[in-house]
């Protein structure tokens, strides 16, 4: 499985762009689909979206579209979530995730690897 560590996180204020940074350990990077998650405390992991591991198709939730993007940056072993327009509601931890190799899904269970995530905190 592979290693990954997000950095990024922060406090920042309503409406400030936040860009997290994901780098995985794994020298086949390119084969995985890479995911961003969430959470709240008292509340479950919720999906932000994924990077299909082709790095042609993204899904987002649909609340986030328009505001939050995902790319990556095989070369450095990166996939990036930039954030933009950020809500107090936006405030959580976020997890980034790999799936297996050349695989895609939108659940939990679709992705064995996880960071230990960093937290993102947006005062209104």
């Amino acid at each position: 499985q592979a290693h990954l560590v997000e950095s990024g996180g922060g406090l920042v204020q309503a409406g400030d762009s936040l860009r997290l940074s994901c780098v995985s350990s794994d020298r086949t990077f390119s084969r995985h689909s890479m995911a961003w998650f969430r959470q709240i405390p008292g509340k479950e992991r919720e999906l932000v979206g994924v990077l299909h591991y082709a790095g042609i198709i993204t899904y987002l939730a649909e609340s986030l579209e328009g505001r939050f993007a995902i790319s990556r940056d095989v070369s450095k072993n990166t996939v990036y979530l930039q954030m933009n327009g950020l809500k107090a509601e936006d405030t959580a931890v976020y997890y980034c995730a790999a799936s297996r190799e050349n695989s895609f899904g939108r659940t939990l269970s679709d992705f064995p690897s996880w960071g230990q995530g960093t937290q993102v905190t947006v005062s209104s």
